[in-house]
């Protein structure tokens, strides 16, 4: 229970990877936000959480992770539910693959709407209580596509790319107030999204990981864990990479 009494805010909770982290932060005795679109996909995910351990608190929330308001709105919501937030986790995502001269511009503005400016718009309202009470501790969700590209996924990488940066200038804007920003980026992980890859693209990045096998959405949640404890007290500014060993 090393996060009893405290709160955490997951974007993109409702499956996959942001479920998994969900339910490990309930396990380890933190109230939990469950932020996306639907409601329905997010109350399995509040039923997972109480189901892991009697009485976890969890607040369902939807709406729109790109939208500034909406976002805004979330967090007032935990700290009114909760009385504090400690953690924020921005792991709301999407991608629309496809060569840089067949993309459509509402795909890129789309991608990049969903997985940055979601995540900044999480930061920004994230950080004002994280400051006041001078704690906390902020991840959000690359991906090691962000780190070495991938043909066919410009507008994905490109994105996840901008996390990088977001962190590490967040890092170092919000650190005299012992608020930590950090960075995950994984690789092949079993989630609906990476069930929709073309075989052959499946196979290629399974060749290419070191462990020979996709990895869990619980493989990253556990990295999230650490990153959110008190043993990652002193990493702040970082992107640790969980693919089972393809980035090297």
């Amino acid at each position: 229970m090393i996060f009893e009494g405290k709160a955490a805010i997951v974007t993109g909770a409702s499956r996959g990877i942001g479920r998994a982290i969900a339910v490990d932060f309930a396990r380890n005795g933190a109230a939990v936000t469950l932020a996306g679109r639907d409601r329905a996909a997010l109350e399995v995910t509040a039923a997972a959480c109480r189901e892991t351990r009697a009485g976890a608190k969890c607040l369902v929330v939807t709406g729109d992770a790109a939208d500034s308001k909406t976002v805004e709105s979330w967090v007032a919501q935990t700290l009114e539910a909760f009385g504090r937030l400690d953690f924020a986790i921005a792991n709301a995502g999407q991608s629309q693959d496809g060569l840089i001269v067949r993309l459509k511009p509402e795909s890129l503005d789309k991608t990049l709407s969903v997985n940055l400016k979601s995540a900044f718009y999480l930061c920004t309202a994230a950080a004002k209580p994280m400051m006041k009470q001078r704690a906390g501790s902020i991840v959000l969700m690359s991906s090691v596509v962000g780190m070495m590209g991938n043909a066919g996924q410009a507008a994905y990488a490109a994105s996840k790319a901008g996390l990088l940066g977001l962190t590490k200038s967040l890092a170092k804007e919000l650190g005299s107030r012992n608020v930590r920003v950090n960075a995950i980026a994984p690789g092949l992980i079993e989630t609906a999204m990476t069930e929709k890859m073309p075989d052959a693209a499946r196979e290629y990045l399974l060749r290419q990981t070191a462990l020979g096998r996709a990895g869990q959405p619980e493989d990253v949640s556990g990295v999230v864990r650490f990153l959110c404890s008190d043993a990652a007290a002193y990493v702040t500014g970082q992107t640790l990479v969980v693919d089972g060993g393809v980035v090297m």
